[in-house]
């Protein structure tokens, strides 16, 4: 049976895993995870990323995790917005900054997946799919 939410569930493992400061954490591979990934690497929520192969020979997207000191995760919360049931599409002009420029929202549009700051820059709108800061 496959998964229903494949971003859902790694968002879901990188809040998990930030929350008991684990250093990385695998996820499914693809090519929406990969990009996430890289924006996240970008906004400096995360140390780095590369491609594992596991026991089954699965490709697996493992993901480094930053910490500020040894207590405190770097990335306090990641929710996600567009869910498979509700997608939720916006304008480059109703992209609104996260906690006053805190944090950042990673959208998908015609360019590629980026943050809603890239976005409003190059005048896009696309799907919003999640709020990290």
């Amino acid at each position: 049976m496959g998964m229903t939410d494949p971003i859902a569930d790694m968002l879901t493992r990188i809040r998990n895993a930030s929350k008991v400061h684990f250093k990385s954490v695998d996820v499914m591979n693809s090519k929406i995870n990969l990009n996430i990934a890289r924006v996240l690497k970008k906004s400096g929520f995360i140390t780095g990323h590369d491609i594992k192969t596991d026991a089954e020979k699965h490709e697996m997207l493992r993901i480094y995790l930053k910490y500020q000191d040894a207590k405190r995760p770097v990335l306090t919360d990641i929710q996600r917005v567009s869910k498979p049931g509700r997608r939720v599409y916006l304008k480059s002009g109703k992209l609104a900054p996260v906690l006053n420029g805190y944090g950042v929202s990673i959208v998908t549009t015609s360019k590629g997946v980026m943050t809603d700051k890239e976005a409003r820059e190059m005048n896009l709108g696309g799907e919003l799919i999640c709020n990290v800061w």
